[in-house]
């Protein structure tokens, strides 16, 4: 999982650094940091699971981020009625999840190209609007959870540094999970299908149901992320599970490299410290520019879709003496 190259050992080195965020940020006394840092991990478990369809089963998913949105809601809705149970919070989550990544699956991966793209907006959209519908729960104004998920003394979220390492330890089984998955045999279906599915057809390899089943896995470790978020938000909405999420989560996935382990965690990190800090830059270029950052930061994914084959990934990749990095 870790090479003994380059980039491998950025990415080690990435990884104990992370480790050691919550003594770093206390020892430079800057805890903005460690929120800024735990939304990001949060995204990248997304980011990750997104890459799972996208990059390596070349699965487009337009409407991932629902499942961010149905986790969050799993520890919403019952916090609502005082229940802060994390052992509930969390298998709500999972079965959620799972049951609506089964069900819109059925229908989904019937489909390929643009139709595949257009049907998970459609019930990604589906799933938006009828949350908002819900006046009940907020509605568009969403929602407030007073108390993080309860788990034993042990594994408590209470406090900046024990939620942080809770992201941090799903982000490394995410990571885990992923890995294990790829390179076993259901994976080396996943990624053939991927590029030859009547090939793997024929080889008496029934792809529907290993592609349903990843795409379920997928959905599952996105609701996760969702459950982190609503805990480290303490506050849900509608807008968790927009379209412009969705497209969010392809921009971290593309920009750190799909279907390669730490692509989507490198992006996601550079994505949110972007969104934080280019408004910063623009504003010391010109005063009134800083509500124009989108603008530069959609030409650096235009110039990394044109010129950075593989990502971030990809460029430190170049630095391998095998130049290839798993």
């Amino acid at each position: 999982m870790l090479p003994a190259s380059n980039s491998g050992r950025v990415y080690a080195v990435l990884l104990i650094l992370l480790g050691m965020a919550p003594f770093i940020t206390s020892w430079i006394d800057q805890p903005f940091y460690l929120d800024l840092l735990s939304r990001a991990l949060i995204l990248a478990i997304a980011a990750s699971s997104l890459n799972l369809i996208l990059g390596y089963g070349g699965m487009v998913s337009l409407g991932h981020a629902a499942y961010l949105g149905i986790g969050a809601y799993c520890v919403g809705i019952p916090a609502y009625y005082d229940i802060y149970n994390g052992w509930i919070h969390l298998g709500l989550t999972i079965v959620v999840s799972a049951s609506f990544a089964f069900l819109t699956g059925l229908i989904i991966l019937r489909t390929k190209a643009v139709y595949f793209i257009m049907i998970t907006l459609a019930f990604s959209q589906m799933v938006y609007f009828t949350f908002v519908s819900l006046e009940e729960y907020g509605g568009d104004d969403g929602l407030v959870i007073y108390l993080r998920s309860e788990f034993p003394s042990w594994l408590s979220m209470e406090g900046a540094t024990a939620l942080y390492y809770w992201i941090f330890g799903a982000l490394v089984l995410t990571l885990l999970v992923i890995y294990r998955l790829v390179y076993s045999r259901f994976g080396r279906v996943i990624v053939g299908s991927k590029f030859n599915e009547e090939r793997m057809q024929s080889l008496g390899f029934n792809t529907y149901r290993y592609r349903l089943t990843c795409y379920v896995i997928s959905g599952v470790l996105c609701g996760i992320a969702g459950m982190l978020l609503g805990n480290f938000t303490s506050f849900i909405s509608p807008e968790m599970m927009g379209w412009t999420r969705s497209g969010e989560l392809i921009f971290m996935v593309v920009m750190g490299g799909a279907s390669s382990f730490f692509g989507p965690l490198i992006g996601t990190s550079a994505f949110v410290f972007l969104e934080q800090y280019l408004p910063e830059i623009m504003k010391t270029i010109n005063p009134s520019w800083h509500e124009y950052w989108h603008l530069p930061f959609g030409v650096l994914l235009v110039c990394l879709v044109l010129f950075g084959k593989g990502g971030i990934h990809g460029w430190l990749s170049r630095f391998d003496k095998d130049g290839d990095v798993k």
